[in-house]
């Protein structure tokens, strides 16, 4: 099973495979709020665009990733991305990450929908017995958030990756198992008519 030609959308956003021609914008949504600053995060600037977006579309072709953009349909702008990685077919199980919002978009319930619409696909159309969330140790902001989704924490790696700089990583697990999802959709239904 291969995943391809997945758009998902709904009265709030859409996410529609990542492509070459989404660069300019990406990046303008990268300079709302300057995440590419943020040192427990890879936010892609000016310098780093081309390499980010190349190596996200090299990734979907050997079918370990499927990477989006995420566009507010208020403003018809791209405002963020987020994917599918780790995709083990085998074994029915994914992680969603990857996921960065422009500043304005952040607060708001633009996550709650994309994490509905990213969750039903999983859930319901690739039939994943689990679906994994991981972040930074230092990322509190994105593990309150995941929290708030209805995951749980597996467990922490330490010493898990390498920075380009060198620095390691220690990154916190968390997920949400099949016989879960019904009461987690229930409740991110519930918050996505809401901010969330």
């Amino acid at each position: 099973m291969k995943l391809e030609n997945i758009s998902l959308s709904n009265s709030v956003v859409q996410l529609v495979p990542l492509e070459i021609k989404h660069t300019k914008e990406l990046l303008e949504a990268s300079k709302d709020g300057n995440l590419a600053d943020l040192w427990y995060t890879t936010v892609p600037n000016e310098d780093t665009i081309n390499k980010y977006i190349n190596q996200a579309l090299e990734d979907r072709d050997m079918n370990i990733s499927y990477p989006f953009v995420i566009i507010d349909n208020a403003s018809n702008k791209i405002i963020g991305t987020s994917r599918f990685l780790n995709i083990d077919v085998k074994n029915k199980r994914l992680e969603i990450g990857n996921t960065w919002y422009a500043k304005s978009a952040q607060r708001t319930n633009i996550n709650t929908n994309c994490k509905l619409l990213l969750l039903s696909y999983s859930f319901e159309v690739f039939g994943a017995i689990a679906v994994e969330f991981r972040t930074h140790w230092h990322n509190h902001k994105s593990r309150a958030a995941i929290t708030r989704l209805g995951a749980k924490q597996d467990g922490v790696l330490r010493n898990h990756s390498m920075h380009e700089n060198g620095e390691y990583r220690d990154t916190v697990v968390f997920s949400i198992i099949n016989h879960e999802w019904p009461v987690v959709k229930k409740s991110l239904t519930y918050k996505a008519n809401f901010k969330a």
